[in-house]
């Protein structure tokens, strides 16, 4: 029975059910993803503004979210505006809402340290210029702190691929919790499945990620040609 772990993988539709969770968490990713990097973008404009106040509360938002862990603001959305507002809110929306929220602090301080970056003479001749705050963004700052912002922007987005698993404790059927399913089913006729099961979720996650990896050295050497 030692070596009949593998065989639950191919036992009805198991091996469908992982790749159909992998799905349910790719789309959490990737909406999560999508909105974090055009928010994300905005925030990290506006956290260089040179208002007191406006820096001040951008990096209040900042230092709460990085401080709060990603799990108690999956309850807190899913758990607690349900009840306090008796609003029904599905546990992927709640995890796309928690993730971009994560996401758009996260990559709005690496777009406020890539701006801040770069040398004041290159805005300040760009002003000088007259060029307008979104020629001088769209010419000028964009198109430099993208090449600074791909390794750090990529490792944010594995990290947030990665952290999804998060979402099988408010019930989001994904791949992990696919993954619990089908051990769980089998756990006194195949009592090593848990092995197989769990190498399969951890290669599916490597398969995810590791293409994005690569994506990121090869915009490196081509950018540095």
């Amino acid at each position: 029975m030692q070596g009949s772990g593998i065989q639950v993988l191919f036992q009805g539709n198991n091996f469908l059910r992982l790749l159909q969770g992998m799905g349910i968490t790719i789309s959490i990713s990737l909406l999560s993803i999508l909105f974090s990097l055009i928010f994300g973008t905005i925030f990290g404009v506006i956290m260089t503004s040179e208002s007191k106040v406006i820096r001040f509360a951008s990096r209040i938002y900042l230092e709460f979210i990085r401080i709060m862990p990603q799990l108690v603001l999956l309850f807190l959305i899913y758990f607690g505006l349900a009840r306090a507002f008796n609003i029904n809110i599905s546990g992927m929306t709640s995890a796309v809402i928690v993730f971009t929220l994560w996401g758009t602090a996260e990559m709005g301080d690496l777009v406020r340290g890539a701006i801040t970056s770069l040398p004041k003479h290159q805005i300040e001749s760009g002003q000088s210029l007259g060029l307008s705050t979104f020629q001088l963004y769209r010419y000028i700052v964009i198109p430099q702190i993208l090449r600074r912002l791909i390794p750090q922007s990529i490792n944010l987005v594995t990290r947030m691929i990665k952290t999804t698993s998060l979402v099988v404790l408010i019930g989001v059927v994904e791949m992990v919790k696919v993954g619990q399913q089908i051990i769980d089913s089998n756990r006194l006729t195949i009592p090593n499945a848990s092995l197989w099961i769990y190498g399969t979720i951890l290669f599916l996650y490597f398969a995810i990620c590791f293409p994005i990896s690569k994506l990121s050295v090869y915009l490196e050497k081509t950018w540095k040609e």
